[in-house]
């Protein structure tokens, strides 16, 4: 259960830097319609940030409670 939150933590990881890039990219890019997208993806990264987060949150309790008993 650990190894496959551990997987899941990185691919989370990698998601969010992946979106910040994404959205980075964008924004320098420019264009017609860039801060609109560059907007959505951020919000993008945001709510994957969280996903990251409550995984590392779990992870650490499911860590503590394997240890512990």
């Amino acid at each position: 259960m650990i190894m496959a939150l551990n997987i899941l933590i990185g691919v989370a990881v990698l998601a969010v830097a992946a979106t910040l890039l994404a959205g980075l990219f964008n924004l320098a890019r420019g264009g017609e319609g860039a801060g609109e997208r560059s907007n959505k993806l951020m919000r993008w990264r945001v709510g994957l940030q969280f996903v990251a987060i409550a995984l590392l949150v779990v992870g650490f309790i499911a860590k503590t409670a394997i240890q512990n008993g």
